[in-house]
């Protein structure tokens, strides 16, 4: 064991005398730890270089550890919740009769626990130090995932109600859960953090703007319902839980480790409720498929994917595939680093599948608008952590460990 001082780049100079000790299993250089939205991974906390005071912090107690683990298996909650709502949809009940207040409701504190964990200040630093990247992200979040998702719509030939919902989901933020994937990717977390933020700050415009353009053919949308809503479920919490952070401290700092696994939670109840509420017309189609004239395996499968649980899963697939992989190769053809492609390509892929799930069922009247944002919560997840997995197993090169580092 040995100690090691690290230096905190603040961003008004410190008041008071810090000492922090790190302890680490071997030496290494200086630290900077990145923001994240949520308290299982590290917030960027530094001081001034021309400030002589040492910064200094423990190592997390054991319990907080465990929360933090408990929160990283956002993807294993919505399976089983999948699951339980697939053989028995009543346990969701209580929750989806009460929508959609009650999906607003549960939207708005997780994003309220997001907020809690979000320093606006240090976020701005790292806006002001790195803007090409980060502006490039946020284009390619409402550029690539719109467009794909109504060309892949088109493609398919999905029903107007599946197309809408399908748009919608394309249209919405990066989520909460791509920090997760980015950390596990040993991407760019800070870039990571500062995309989402700046991309669910802009939904308030961006979302319901892009939604009349490329899915207005379809239904009537109501522009100025979509921006209201996403003002009051998403932007408005966020806000208020950096505002709660900066004027309560010590209260918000108590509350702070329970929030990740409170928002993973919630958000795994949002989606699964979403689900159970469609499971009847999920089970029609394989019953269709499996009392099908033709008994081949080629024919039955046919039949699955004709119906809508076939049309849900692929057109939702391919719209999280194509944000990844287009992601990443319009990073690469821009020359980001290695770190940066990862964060972009993961930022992009992975969409803000609750604000989908609320939006469609407040100002749709089709249930079926609903489905590609509730499937999406299951298949982005697993589709996510299973990119972050393999790119954890690439090693950068040695500049990119340390930068990353």
């Amino acid at each position: 064991m040995s100690f090691t001082l690290t230096h905190r780049l603040c961003l008004s100079p410190p008041q008071r005398t810090h000492l922090r000790f790190t302890f680490k299993p071997h030496t290494s250089k200086p630290i900077v730890s990145s923001p994240s939205k949520l308290s299982y991974l590290p917030i960027v906390s530094s001081l001034s270089h021309n400030s002589e005071h040492l910064s200094v912090t423990q190592a997390k107690p054991r319990w907080e550890n465990m929360l933090s683990t408990a929160a990283s298996f956002y993807p294993l909650y919505v399976t089983v919740g999948g699951i339980v709502a697939c053989f028995k949809p009543s346990a969701f009940a209580w929750f989806v009769e009460r929508g959609p207040s009650s999906y607003s409701f549960s939207l708005g504190l997780i994003m309220l626990a997001m907020g809690l964990t979000l320093e606006l200040k240090d976020l701005l630093n790292l806006f002001t130090q790195r803007p090409l990247s980060i502006l490039f992200g946020c284009v390619a979040q409402y550029t690539i995932m719109p467009t794909f998702a109504m060309v892949i719509s088109k493609s398919l030939g999905l029903s107007p109600s599946l197309s809408v919902g399908l748009i919608l989901l394309g249209c919405c933020p990066g989520g909460a859960a791509s920090t997760v994937v980015t950390f596990i990717a040993r991407g760019d977390v800070s870039l990571s953090t500062v995309m989402t933020v700046c991309t669910t700050l802009g939904a308030v415009i961006l979302t319901p703007l892009l939604t009349v353009i490329l899915a207005g053919t379809y239904v009537p949308v109501d522009a100025i319902g979509l921006s209201i809503s996403t003002l009051q479920v998403v932007v408005a919490p966020v806000l208020l839980g950096s505002y709660l952070q900066s004027t309560f401290p010590l209260v918000v700092k108590m509350i702070t480790p329970f929030a990740p696994l409170f928002a993973v939670l919630l958000s795994s109840l949002l989606a699964c409720s979403i689900f159970s509420g469609n499971v009847v017309r999920f089970k029609s189609s394989i019953v269709n498929a499996s009392l099908a004239s033709d008994a081949s395996l080629v024919s039955r499968l046919q039949s699955l994917l004709s119906g809508d649980l076939g049309a849900v899963i692929l057109s939702v697939m391919l719209l999280h595939f194509t944000g990844f992989f287009v992601g990443y190769i319009s990073a690469a053809i821009c020359r980001f680093r290695e770190a940066e492609r990862r964060a972009i390509s993961i930022e992009v892929g992975m969409q803000n599948s609750s604000l989908g799930v609320v939006l469609a069922t407040t100002h749709f009247t089709s249930p079926v608008v609903a489905l590609p944002g509730a499937m999406s919560a299951v298949i982005m997840n697993i589709m996510g952590s299973s990119l972050g997995f393999f790119w954890r197993q690439i090693s950068g090169s040695k500049q990119e460990l340390e930068d990353q580092d």
